[in-house]
């Protein structure tokens, strides 16, 4: 399989024999972004003219610095379980890097897969200087007591290339 999350090669198909699949285009053209949230057990992604103009740029990373449990929060009955996570992006390459959208894969313990990819950062769309970072929480609310979490951020830099970074890989579990 292919992986899904690199923005140049977003053909994975996360295979499902009951399922067909669903395409969801990013559209980089001009900065605009869509925001689509998909539900399937079986999915495809695909990019519009991704393969040659999106680079990984070297020294713009991802760390996930904590997830935590949130039992109190109020959460809708269909997803009663509240995950808030951490994440700081570090921008240790020479250039100014905007963030515009991300992309979330989050894989429950049924192996169902919630897609989502939206604009910006929290509402925001940070400018990170080199040397600097920027660190946010946010919650997932999963009708599953486990799920593992990973993704995308895709942005700008200085010289207008289209360029990502991947958020790593992290599991969400709720105490028994």
């Amino acid at each position: 399989m292919k992986n899904c999350l690199d923005p140049r090669t977003i053909a994975a198909r996360f295979a499902s024999p009951a399922c067909g699949s669903i395409r969801v285009a990013l559209d980089l053209a001009g900065g605009h972004w869509q925001t689509p949230v998909i539900r399937y057990k079986a999915i495809a992604f695909r990019m519009k003219n991704a393969s040659n103009n999106l680079l990984e740029l070297p020294g713009l990373r991802v760390t996930v610095d904590r997830v935590t449990y949130e039992p109190d929060a109020h959460t809708p009955p269909d997803r009663p379980h509240c995950f808030a996570y951490f994440i700081t992006i570090h921008n240790d390459s020479a250039t100014p890097v905007t963030i515009k959208g991300r992309k979330w894969v989050v894989t429950n313990s049924r192996g169902e897969v919630l897609a989502v990819e939206g604009d910006g950062v929290v509402g925001q769309f940070p400018t990170i200087e080199p040397g600097e970072s920027f660190s946010y929480n946010s919650c997932h609310l999963l009708d599953a007591p486990w799920a593992v979490a990973e993704g995308s951020y895709l942005g700008l830099d200085g010289e207008s290339r289209r360029v990502f970074t991947r958020i790593p890989r992290f599991k969400m579990t709720a105490p028994k």
